[in-house]
């Protein structure tokens, strides 16, 4: 089982960063692939991001392409979001979650989840 904490949101003006944390518990964090959800009042949670469980793959949604990235550290059982040029409609809770699949973006296909961190981006 894997236990996930998220860390690293907060309130920052359009155009600026943050960089959001999601520590693992347990042995098996480099067994799975992880990703990035996020879901903001009344709408579906949407997938963000995922990366390999090497890290060498690394997979983004269009709305986020060239402003976010993803990486992870597997010695620390860590894995980050940076987020840059952050703009309104990023203002989310903010998910991880581990999968065995790599390319999964359907949260059904994702195992375990941490609690959510809240990023807000004011205008």
């Amino acid at each position: 089982q894997v236990q996930l904490v998220e860390s690293g949101g907060g309130l920052v003006q359009a155009g600026g960063s943050l960089r959001l944390s999601c520590a693992a518990s347990g042995r098996t964090f480099s067994s799975y692939a992880m990703g990035w959800f996020r879901q903001a009042p009344g709408k579906e949670r949407e997938f963000v991001s995922a990366i390999s469980r090497g890290g060498s793959g690394t997979y983004y949604t269009d709305s986020v392409k060239g402003r976010f990235t993803i990486s992870r550290d597997n010695a620390k059982n860590t894995v980050y979001l940076q987020m840059n040029s952050l703009k309104p409609e990023d203002t989310a809770v903010y998910y991880c979650a581990a999968s065995e699949v790599f390319t999964a973006t359907r949260p059904t296909a994702y195992r375990y989840w941490g609690q959510g961190t809240q990023v807000t981006v004011s205008s």
